[in-house]
């Protein structure tokens, strides 16, 4: 793959480099420059548009060049500086980071993300919104345990109080946007259909891994970071381990995998026969149980089917 967009992205401007062309342009990072690099892609046609994730910045940008039709692909800034690392490119600049973002698109052809619509942009950023009020609140209530003097004690329960207003807020709106989306509706049903899985889980999940049951059982764990990695050398067999992919998600997951345990009967099964049968230790069990409840899912947003725990312990 030659033909590809490497897009270098800060706050005010993002640096645009062609690969086949070995040109660089600077844009703003504005409607206008939007606008202008969506020109130059119509112009370009490209096999494959990369930028790196920049908590948010390249998010107006990468829905914009989806919706024009464009591949693009988001992947994570570690990975292109160990790229360019491996290439040799000590220096650091916008464009040459633009430039080296464009041959590794070329080099290792990362996987174009599923098209980022207003409403699934929307829920997203509810869900994150919803996550910053409860940390406030638990940081607003373990504050309270502490707080001596009268004054700090009603200042922290006016506070504690109008979180948890805005926290009903944006419960509403999310479940308003999960119902102007028909499909992501229908995913929520039928998440909401296995032993365990609630409606804030299954709302992280639509919103937060739009790729479950699109991709194969060990794509969805690899993503998700709950797929065993080999480390191996020579003789030496080390331990198994697991990591990277979506903290997010692999943490919100933990606590429905540890209700699943005692009350999906699939998922209880196969925990109790690795802690009791095989030796495992409980939290290696625990992981894979929730690789094991994550396959589920993925099968059955998949085939578009309700729980049904024959079909779920063949997953």
């Amino acid at each position: 793959m030659r033909n590809c967009i490497g897009v270098d992205i800060s706050k005010r401007s993002f640096d645009v480099y062609v690969l086949e062309t070995n040109k660089a342009f600077q844009m703003q990072n504005s409607s206008e420059g939007i606008t202008r690099c969506a020109k130059l892609c119509h112009e370009i046609l490209p096999e494959l548009i990369v930028m790196e994730a920049t908590g948010g910045y390249e998010m107006l940008l990468a829905s914009h060049l989806q919706a024009e039709g464009f591949p693009v692909a988001i992947v994570n800034p570690r990975r292109i500086r160990d790229f360019a690392k491996a290439l040799g490119q000590m220096a650091k600049t916008d464009k040459i980071d633009a430039k080296i973002i464009a041959k590794f698109a070329a080099t290792l052809e990362p996987m174009p993300h599923e098209f980022i619509d207003d409403n699934s942009r929307k829920l997203k950023a509810l869900i994150s919104r919803r996550k910053q009020l409860l940390q406030m609140h638990t940081a607003e209530v373990n504050r309270r345990e502490h707080a001596l003097e009268k004054e700090i004690k009603q200042s922290i329960k006016a506070i504690i109080t109008a979180i948890e207003t805005q926290l009903q807020n944006v419960d509403k709106e999310i479940d308003d946007a999960i119902k102007e989306a028909p499909e992501l509706k229908q995913k929520t049903e039928f998440l909401q259909s296995v032993p365990g899985i609630g409606k804030t889980t299954a709302h992280m999940l639509v919103a937060e891994l739009p790729e479950l049951g699109i991709l194969n059982r060990r794509q969805i764990a690899a993503l998700v970071g709950v797929a065993p990695i080999n480390r191996d050398s020579g003789v030496f067999r080390g331990k198994r381990m697991t990591g990277g992919g979506r903290k997010q998600v692999r943490t919100k997951l933990y606590m429905p995998t540890l209700v699943a345990t005692q009350f999906n009967p699939v998922i209880k099964k196969y925990y109790r026969n690795l802690v009791d049968e095989r030796g495992k230790c409980k939290m290696v069990a625990l992981t894979a149980a929730m690789r094991k409840l994550l396959c589920i899912m993925n099968t059955m947003l998949k085939n578009s089917q309700y729980w049904q725990p024959n079909l779920a312990e063949n997953a």
